[in-house]
Parts: structure tokens; sequence; C-alpha cells
């Protein structure tokens, strides 16, 4: 196993885990030791790669998923009360995620108890005539004109799917969509 520069890690120190970035390598005939920044970027060590554990993948879950954990947690409701679907007001576009699969409530649970970050939605433009200046832009007060995709305007032209589907006619600008293409640096 070979960590790089940027890398997170995390180690056992002083009997808890912690966890850091690593920042310089060394490489003897014996051994690969690695500086590792931890504790907010306050104190520093070098370890051996042995002693390193790359991070423990971090659960990914759906906005409104993320949206209920957290009105529950506001609540006080403890996770039993969280997915129980018969006696909480629960929004249908939740029950169904935690009833569609075997796996839902599981990740559900782990995403409670052990954190989670938001999946990134898909962006989309919305192509309403087949010409580069062709695109919805949507000004902040709502309305809407045709224009580039760039955004250059200010307005907005990229939209999740749930935006496109909120808008008058928002099933037709949903035929009309295409993928925003992620920009790779």
């Amino acid at each position: 196993m070979r960590f790089k520069e940027g890398d997170k890690v995390e180690f056992i120190r002083l009997g808890e885990l912690a966890q850091g970035v690593v920042t310089e390598i060394e490489e003897t005939n014996h051994s690969i030791f690695y500086q590792i920044d931890y504790a907010g970027n306050t104190e520093i060590i070098w370890i051996t790669e042995d002693k390193l554990l790359p991070p423990a993948p971090v659960l990914k879950v759906p906005q409104f998923v993320a949206d209920w954990m957290s009105h529950c947690k506001q609540e006080g409701f403890n996770l039993f009360w969280s997915i129980d679907y018969d006696d909480s007001d629960m929004p249908y576009e939740m029950y169904e995620w935690l009833t569609s699969t075997t796996d839902s409530q599981e990740v559900f649970a782990r995403a409670w108890l052990d954190g989670y970050e938001v999946e990134k939605e898909p962006l989309y433009h919305i192509k309403l005539i087949n010409k580069p200046t062709g695109y919805l832009n949507v000004y902040y007060d709502n309305e809407k004109i045709v224009g580039s995709n760039d955004g250059a305007n200010g307005c907005k032209t990229q939209f999740t799917e749930s935006e496109i589907k909120a808008m008058d006619e928002g099933e037709a600008y949903w035929l009309l969509k295409e993928p925003v293409e992620e920009v790779t640096e």
C-alpha cells in the first residue's frame, strides 16, 4: 500500500484513532516514512507505512435523506423514530427511499451514527433551440430568457432534476435536458 502527498490517512496515536494528511514522504532501504499533519494542522508526526490506514469511506446519501435526518435530530427523534414511517410526518420521497431496497434502512442507520456526505445531484442545461444561444436562462426574479449556457449574463443556466420539474412547464423542460459536462482540471 502506497500513499502519496495529499492523501488522507488514519493511524493509532496514544490509543485513539487519529486522522491526518500526508505532507512528505521519505524512502529508505528498509522502509517508507510519511510525514502526517494532524490535529487541525497543529501537530506533525513521522510514521512508517505499515502503521497507516486509508480512511474509511464516507457514506453518501441523497439531499432529501440529509434533510430528513437533520429534521429528525432537530426534533429530538432517535434513530428508531426517524425511520418509523407509520408514526411520523415523513415525506413520501423519504418513505419511498427507505422502503425501496433492503439496504436503505441500514445505510440510513450507518449515516445517522457514523456521518455522511450529501450526494452531488447531477446538473442539466435545458436546450430550447438547437444553436449555441438556445438554452434556458433564469434570472434571480424567475424571469426566463433564451441565451448561452455559460451563465455569463448572471442568469442561472444549470438546474437539478427537482428544480426543473418544479418550474411551470417543468415536465416539458425535463424532456429537453442535457447533462452538464463536468470540467476536470
